[in-house]
């Protein structure tokens, strides 16, 4: 069975250079400990966030746009991938105040759904090796 190991979670406020893409202890947190959970979650949001973000990207009505950006902050939030959501929560609240989403916006919401996902990936390859040690 994968294990993954806890980490320094992101306190609020640090350096988003110094966080992982994933809070491994928010995690942990959510699936009770268990490893095998863990792991089934991160290739679920990976699969997922993909999804989500092109939705957003693809949203040509307000509403859609607005749920888009809702739903993959919340997924984001749900797995400890803070900074992902921090970027979604600013887009949102650029949003309300302007409603655009302007094509600066979505490219850092692509550069950190990019990041996370080869996060989550390398982790889902440590486990199907056999294990994570971090």
């Amino acid at each position: 069975m994968a294990r993954i190991h806890s980490l320094p979670f992101a306190e609020p406020g640090r350096p988003h250079s110094t966080v992982r893409p994933i809070d491994l202890v928010h995690l942990a947190r959510q699936t009770l400990g268990d490893d095998a959970l863990k792991i089934e979650v991160l290739r679920l949001f990976n699969q997922q966030i993909v999804h989500y973000f092109e939705r957003v990207r693809m949203a040509t009505e307000p509403h859609e746009i607005a749920m888009g950006l809702h739903t993959l902050k919340g997924a984001a939030q749900g797995v400890g991938a803070f900074v992902l959501a921090d970027i979604v929560r600013a887009a949102e609240a650029d949003y309300r105040a302007t409603g655009q989403l302007d094509d600066e916006m979505l490219d850092d919401i692509a550069m950190a759904v990019n990041e996370v996902q080869n996060y989550v990936g390398g982790l889902i390859a440590q486990a199907d090796a056999g294990g994570m040690r971090q």
